[in-house]
């Protein structure tokens, strides 16, 4: 999945309100959903990814704070 955070969460946005407004048929609830759980996943890849930098950074070796790439591979 090649959206980014930002794209991911007003595209889940989006399908929540398209099932709470209980419209649409089985099978294109379904579809939603499943959509909906991956988007789900994604963000929370982003955010598990962004939480590692945020402890990468706020590690201090020898008084100096240091960065590194922290990167989790999603399924």
């Amino acid at each position: 999945m090649k959206k980014t955070f930002e794209e991911a969460l007003l595209r889940l946005e989006e399908i929540i309100r398209k099932l709470d407004n209980g419209e649409l048929n089985l099978e294109e609830s379904l579809k939603l959903f499943e959509e909906g759980i991956a988007l789900a996943r994604h963000c929370n890849a982003k955010l598990d990814e962004a939480q590692g930098k945020v402890e990468i950074l706020l590690g201090i070796e020898d008084g100096i704070t240091k960065t590194q790439e922290f990167k989790i591979e999603e399924e």
